[in-house]
C-alpha cells in the first residue's frame, strides 16, 4: 500500500471517530435548542469558552511536542513517560487549587453557582490526564481502538443528555433516581447544570476505557526530554490560546455587547459551521502523526503538497453542500426558529474554516522545523485581528462582525503561514489549483445562498455537480493513479 494510500485510509478511519461523535453532538443541538431559550444557551456557550481555554492552558503544547519528538528520539519510553507524569502532576495542581477556589472563580468571573466552577474544574482535570494515551494511539497507527473509544463516549454522553435533560424532567422517570446533591437542581424543568454534568460523567467514562493504556505508562520524568518538550511545546500553547481566542472571545465579546439572546442565536448557527471543523478535526487527526512519522522519506513535500490539495478540494465541496442545502440542515437541527435570525453567519464560518484548515496543513513547517515560535506569533495576529474587529464593529452590524473577524483573521493567518513556510521549508503547493477550486466553490455558494436561488433545490445541486464535474476533469488521472497503488 502507498504512503499516501495508508494516509487517507487512516484518516477515514478517523474521521469516523471525529464525525461521528461531532455529528451525534450536532444533533444534541436540536435537544438544547429546544430545551432552552437563547439566554440560557448562551450560558452553556460560556461555559465551553472557558473550558477550552484552560484545555489549551493545561495542555501547554504537550501533544504536538509528543508527537515531534515520539517520531524523533530513539528512547519513545521515556517521552511517553515524561509527557504523561508532567501533564498528570500539574493538571492535578490545577485541581486542588481549582476546587479550594471555586467561589472566587464563581465570582469573578460571574458564574451563577459555584458548582457550575466545581464540574468545570473536574472536566477539564479528566480531559487533560487523557491527551496522551490518546496521542500515543495515534503515533502508533491504533485508530481503530482510538475511534472505538471516542464513539463509545458520546453516545454515553447522549444517552446522559436525553435522561436529564428530556426523561427525567417529563416525568418519564423520576428524579429521585439522581443523588441528593444534584435534587436542588431538579425543579419539574431541564437545567443547563445537567449539560454539564452529562460532560463530566462522560469523561470519567473514558478514563475508564482507557485505563489499560494508561497502566503501561511508567510514572517518570526524565529532565532532558522534558526541556526538549516545553521548549517546544510553549510557544504551541500560547499558539493555542490565541487560536481559542479567534474560536470563543466573539462569543463572550456579542453577550456583553448586545445581550446574551444575540449570542445564543450566533453560537447555535455558528454549530452549522461544525460541518467543516468536524473535516478540519478528521484531517488533522490523521495527518499531525503521519507528517511527523514521514517527513525524513524522499518524497516527503511532495506528499504534503498533494495531501493540502485534496484537502482543499473535499474541504471546498462539504462548505458548497452545506451552503447548498443550509435551510434543510438548519431545521434539523435547530429546534426554535428564534434561533434562524443569525443563519446569515454561516457561509462565512464555513469558509474562515476551510482558511483554517489549509493553515493547520501549512504550519507543518514551522512544527518539522523546530520553530515553533513563528506559529505562536501567527496566532497572536490573528488573535489581536479578531478582538479589535469585534470590539469596534459588533455595534455596527452585530454578530454579522464576529463572522467576518473570523473569516479575515484565519485568510490572513493562512496566507502568512504560506508565505513564511515557502521560506523556511519550501514544499511545491499546487496554489493555483488551490485557489481555483476555493474561488470556485465560494462563488457558486454566494449563489445558491445570497441569490434568487436560495431553497432551489435543482439549481443548487446542479451547482454542486459542476463543481464536482469540475473536479473529476481537472485530477481523474492523479485520481485513478492514487487509487491504483
Amino acid at each position: 500500500m502507498s504512503v499516501l494510500k495508508k494516509f487517507f485510509k487512516d484518516t477515514i478511519i478517523y474521521g469516523i471517530a471525529a464525525i461521528l461523535p461531532r455529528a451525534i453532538n450536532i444533533g444534541l443541538v436540536k435537544l438544547h435548542t429546544a430545551v432552552f431559550g437563547t439566554e440560557k444557551y448562551a450560558v452553556n456557550t460560556e461555559y465551553y469558552v472557558y473550558a477550552a481555554y484552560l484545555n489549551a492552558l493545561l495542555t501547554y503544547g504537550m501533544e504536538t511536542a509528543f508527537f515531534r519528538f515520539f517520531s524523533k528520539e530513539q528512547e519513545k519510553g521515556k517521552v511517553i513517560s515524561t509527557s504523561f507524569t508532567t501533564l498528570v502532576f500539574t493538571t492535578v495542581i490545577f485541581l486542588i487549587l481549582g476546587l479550594n477556589f471555586a467561589p472566587n472563580i464563581a465570582e469573578t468571573f460571574g458564574f451563577k453557582e459555584v458548582m457550575y466552577v466545581k464540574i468545570l474544574v473536574w472536566t477539564v482535570f479528566l480531559d487533560t490526564i487523557v491527551v496522551i494515551p490518546f496521542a500515543y494511539l495515534r503515533v502508533t497507527n491504533r485508530p481503530i481502538r482510538f475511534a472505538g473509544i471516542k464513539i463509545a463516549n458520546i453516545l454515553f454522553l447522549t444517552v446522559l443528555n436525553i435522561i436529564f435533560l428530556w426523561v427525567i424532567p417529563n416525568g418519564i422517570v423520576s428524579e429521585n433516581i439522581l443523588p441528593d446533591s444534584l435534587n436542588f437542581y431538579v425543579k419539574g424543568e431541564a437545567q443547563v447544570i445537567y449539560i454539564f454534568l452529562a460532560n463530566a460523567f462522560a469523561s470519567v467514562f473514558t478514563i475508564i476505557l482507557l485505563f489499560p493504556n494508561i497502566l503501561k505508562i511508567k510514572w517518570a520524568i526524565d529532565k532532558a526530554v522534558l526541556r526538549k518538550l516545553l521548549i517546544y511545546g510553549l510557544p504551541i500553547m500560547i499558539g493555542s490560546l490565541a487560536y481559542v481566542t479567534n474560536e470563543n472571545i466573539d462569543k463572550l465579546f456579542l453577550g456583553d455587547m448586545i445581550g446574551d439572546a444575540n449570542m445564543g442565536k450566533y453560537a447555535a448557527c455558528y454549530k452549522l459551521g461544525v460541518f467543516m471543523t468536524l473535516y478540519i478535526t478528521a484531517f488533522r487527526l490523521g495527518a499531525e502523526p503521519f507528517f511527523f512519522n514521514h517527513a525524513k522519506e524522499k518524497n516527503a513535500k511532495n506528499n504534503y503538497a498533494t495531501i493540502l490539495k485534496w484537502f482543499t478540494i473535499l474541504g471546498a465541496t462539504f462548505m458548497l453542500i452545506v451552503v447548498s442545502y443550509i435551510d434543510l440542515f438548519a431545521n434539523i437541527l435547530i429546534s426554535q426558529k428564534e434561533y434562524l435570525d443569525a443563519l446569515a453567519i454561516v457561509p462565512i464560518i464555513l469558509l474562515a474554516n476551510l482558511c483554517l484548515g489549509i493553515y493547520n496543513n501549512l504550519s507543518i513547517w514551522y512544527k518539522l522545523t523546530d520553530k515553533t515560535s513563528y506559529g505562536m506569533y501567527i496566532s497572536i495576529f490573528g488573535a489581536i485581528i479578531t478582538i479589535v474587529f469585534n470590539v469596534v464593529m459588533i455595534k455596527h452590524i452585530g454578530f454579522m462582525a464576529s463572522a467576518w473577524a473570523t473569516l479575515i483573521a484565519y485568510g490572513s493567518m493562512m496566507i502568512i503561514s504560506y508565505i513564511l513556510g515557502q521560506k523556511h521549508y519550501p514544499v511545491p503547493y499546487n496554489l493555483k489549483k488551490i485557489f481555483v477550486y476555493v474561488l470556485i466553490a465560494t462563488l457558486f455558494s454566494a449563489i445558491a445562498f445570497y441569490d434568487t436561488f436560495r431553497g432551489n433545490y435543482g439549481i443548487t445541486t446542479a451547482l454542486v455537480l459542476v463543481f464536482l464535474g469540475i473536479i473529476y476533469l481537472s485530477e481523474r488521472k492523479e485520481l485513478k493513479r492514487l487509487l491504483r497503488k
